[in-house]
């Protein structure tokens, strides 16, 4: 039986080392500055702490930190086996690749951030997803996704908006600008959040493609 991801040179085990790092860091401080955030204004330090996770950048860049730190263990639980496996490793990667060209496509013009929010924007958006598509092209095995592996990556988008539309129903707050019902009305949001869908659907059929045509 094959073993799901390729034996690590020391390289390339410290490509993998650092790069987790890198994604555990930026994490850190993004939740560090939405908290002082939260404490210098007064606010609830829990709903500081809801507000983290309730972004899909936040999401996916632990779903990146997580599976880059299990492929540098040899423990054999469920949960190291489960971010081991190529077909969730391709998932992760297509969702992180998402997450840096939907920001640099809708939002990076919105804002200009400075300092540590400016480092924490450019690793979550940018290094991060550069450096996971190169773990998964360096150390995955291919040859084993299938055409259905697509459709079920599409349950994370497609559960995160349900739970998009649930929280700005609550709380008035949509996250991202270009999915925010409140001021665009259902019909541009819905429309915005199918080409979201439809650019996630891209990026994982060519992860599917090169997956077929490059096989160990």
């Amino acid at each position: 039986m094959h073993s799901p991801t390729l034996p690590l040179t020391p390289g390339q085990r410290r490509y993998a080392t650092v790069a987790a790092l890198l994604g555990w860091f930026a994490l850190a401080v993004q939740l560090y500055l939405i908290l002082w955030g939260r404490w210098t204004d007064q606010a609830s330090l829990i709903g500081g702490l809801v507000r983290f996770f309730s972004f899909f950048t936040v999401l996916t860049n632990t779903l990146v930190a997580t599976a880059l730190t299990c492929a540098l263990t040899d423990r054999h639980s469920a949960g190291h086996r489960f971010f081991r496996s190529p077909v969730v490793c391709a998932g992760i990667t297509t969702s992180i690749l998402l997450v840096g060209i939907a920001y640099n496509l809708l939002l990076r013009h919105l804002w200009s951030p400075e300092g540590w929010q400016r480092l924490a924007d450019e690793l979550l958006h940018d290094i991060m997803p550069l450096a996971f598509l190169g773990y998964w092209w360096l150390f995955v095995r291919k040859g084993l996704l299938r055409l259905k592996h697509v459709l079920m990556w599409m349950l994370y988008p497609t559960l995160y908006f349900g739970y998009l539309l649930f929280r700005g129903n609550t709380f008035g707050d949509y996250l991202y600008p270009f999915l925010d019902i409140g001021t665009l009305g259902i019909e541009r949001a819905l429309l915005n959040a199918l080409g979201v869908l439809a650019g996630f659907v891209g990026i994982a059929l060519v992860i599917w493609l090169i997956d077929r045509v490059r096989p160990d």
